[in-house]
């Protein structure tokens, strides 16, 4: 249980952030206390605001000298709840949100935590760049949080996860240190690399404050369809197929059981399914390319050439880029269409690409036969193996009943993960919901080194103290 913070760390904190740099108002509070699922709820005497990395320097400073600890948080959007206070002081990047620096010649753009992703998608669009990591959650995502989690979203396949958008951090370290780390360089071979710490850490190693993110060039053509299948294994024949036909062009192959389709059809306004064909499964499927008309055509010859193989049953291709969006908002809608269908367990995981069809036949297999009745909604990011596998009850089940044997879910999922040489977190991180569970599936020697380096930047284990090892 988090200690009281005393009230003359209060007082010191108040005067360095001064006016507007901070709240203990309930209104304005919370908001930033509860997870977006209802999930976890938390409290705390103290919503830090600083308006500058040396703001945030001298908060983390106090904190440190009376070891008290600091939650940060960037958007609110994180999954597990690792960005929820238990009592201690909850440290916003809300005012964070300059663009310090775009450079079309380094294709970098230097951003603040604090900036979300939409927000940094549009300050590159207006230099000719892009910035090439997409997920749903992009107007209220931050950047600092993102880097934190090592997001990773729809555009894996192509670009990579955070780590690989990453040049340079500047952060603040546990002792209320700021670490100028904020290079552009594609090569630096001279030792640790500590940004990649800090990427993924969840907080618990300092908090980012800025970062050097790596550009692309906008593409000349884009092309978007769904596409019928029956089995996760055609869809990655398809994926073997699309990869080898298009030379690195597909941005993104996603997977949504036909139970998500319906979800959304049927919760979600102004959706609905475009193909005439039933089947269990849908692709969507994204080419994009940087010769005028050269995406659309590889797509049309890639559908084409899947339908005569008997590898799809039916396809719809976008017409425009409204009809793009509904296709994409499908996918995007998986979780708010579950959310009127009553609790669901959420497992974010990852295993091999060759896999993943063995995951899915394996998992729903087993969970239907402990709990008759639950229904499997399977979707994701096909083409880097992170499969979102949400479990619903029964339809007129106790959802009380079915929220209970969560844990229970979870383990045989996982279980079968872990003998899959997977992963439980693909790309939500750990937090608080999976932080002791992970030590399950990791190694003595393994978390002994990770402890080891926490230790070393952390004595007193002031930054987020009750997420990771």
């Amino acid at each position: 249980m988090t200690a009281p913070v005393p009230k003359d760390v209060l007082t010191r904190l108040k005067e360095v952030l001064g006016p507007g740099g901070w709240s203990d108002d309930p209104d304005r509070l919370a908001p930033k206390l509860v997870e977006w699922r209802d999930r976890w709820r938390g409290h705390t005497p103290l919503l830090a605001l600083p308006g500058s990395t040396a703001q945030v320097a001298a908060v983390i400073g106090i904190c440190a000298e009376a070891g008290v600890a600091v939650i940060p948080q960037g958007g609110n959007t994180g999954l597990v709840g690792g960005q929820i206070p238990q009592g201690e002081i909850l440290l916003s990047t809300d005012r964070l949100r300059a663009v310090r620096d775009i450079d079309r010649l380094d294709d970098v753009m230097v951003a603040e935590a604090g900036l979300t992703l939409a927000e940094a998608h549009d300050a590159a669009r207006q230099m000719g760049r892009r910035f090439p990591l997409d997920l749903a959650s992009e107007g209220s995502a931050t950047l600092g949080g993102l880097i934190s989690t090592n997001a990773g979203g729809t555009a894996v396949l192509r670009y990579g996860t955070m780590r690989g958008l990453v040049l340079g951090l500047e952060a603040v370290l546990p002792n209320g240190e700021i670490w100028n780390g904020l290079k552009r360089l594609r090569k630096d071979n001279t030792g640790y690399d500590l940004k990649q710490l800090l990427i993924g850490g969840e907080g618990t190693l300092g908090v980012v404050t800025a970062a050097a993110l790596r550009l692309s060039p906008i593409l000349a053509s884009r092309a978007v369809a769904l596409a019928a299948v029956s089995s996760p294994g055609q869809a990655i024949e398809l994926l073997a197929r699309a990869k080898e036909e298009t030379g690195g062009e597909v941005e993104a192959f996603e997977l949504i059981s036909r139970l998500g389709v319906e979800l959304a059809v049927r919760h979600l306004p102004g959706l609905r399914d475009p193909l005439d064909t039933p089947t269990p499964w849908v692709l969507l499927i994204e080419i994009a390319s940087a010769r005028p008309g050269a995406a659309e055509a590889a797509l049309e010859s890639l559908l084409s050439d899947a339908l005569e193989r008997g590898l799809i049953a039916d396809a719809a291709v976008a017409q425009s880029g409204e009809q793009a969006k509904a296709f994409w908002a499908i996918r995007e809608g998986q979780s708010a269409a579950q959310k009127p269908e009553g609790p669901a367990w959420k497992h974010d995981v990852s295993v091999p690409i060759s896999r993943v069809a063995e995951f899915i036949e394996t998992a729903s297999q087993a969970l239907v036969e402990r709990y008759p009745g639950v229904r499997i909604d399977a979707f994701g990011h096909l083409g880097d193996g992170n499969i979102h596998f949400d479990v619903l009850g029964s339809v007129g089940g106790d959802p009380t009943l079915h929220a209970g044997r969560r844990d229970d879910g979870a383990r045989l999922v996982h279980d079968l993960v872990a003998s899959l040489g997977g992963s439980i977190s693909a790309e939500h991180g750990l937090g608080s919901m999976k932080t002791a569970e992970a030590l399950l599936y990791k190694s003595p020697v393994e978390v002994a080194a990770l402890r080891a380096v926490r230790l070393a930047l952390d004595p007193k284990r002031i930054m987020n103290p009750r997420v990771l090892f």
